[in-house]
């Protein structure tokens, strides 16, 4: 039972051994792709220009309400568009609204200084 426990393991490490060296850069599959460079790569910052034409997303708060011990806060979408100051150019709304509701923990706070 030993003996044939090893064979297994010895087997199973071979066939680990093997997959790993054809991952390996030094694989006769993969010989043909290079792994190093001969020359340094340098990175060199660029100056992007911001465009006026490409909207950045912006949600602002609409309305703020108190229903039943909670808050509703209503945001809404905009596309606003800037300059290369930027300085806001326009403004234009989606249409896309997101509600956020939360409890209001100052109303629980107050009930119980009353009583």
């Amino acid at each position: 039972m030993k003996r044939k426990t090893f064979i297994n393991v010895c087997f199973l490490i071979a066939i680990l051994g093997f997959a790993a060296y054809l991952d390996s850069p030094y694989s006769f599959l993969n010989k043909d792709y290079a792994y190093t460079a001969d020359q340094p790569v340098m990175a060199q910052p660029v100056d992007v220009e911001v465009s006026e034409d490409i909207p950045v997303l912006e949600e602002k708060l609409e309305k703020r309400e108190k229903v039943d011990g909670y808050i509703l806060e209503t945001y809404e979408e905009y596309e606003v568009y800037k300059d290369k100051d930027g300085n806001v150019v326009k403004s234009e709304p989606t249409g896309k609204t997101d509600t956020l509701k939360y409890w209001d923990y100052t109303d629980k706070k107050d009930n119980k200084k009353t009583r």
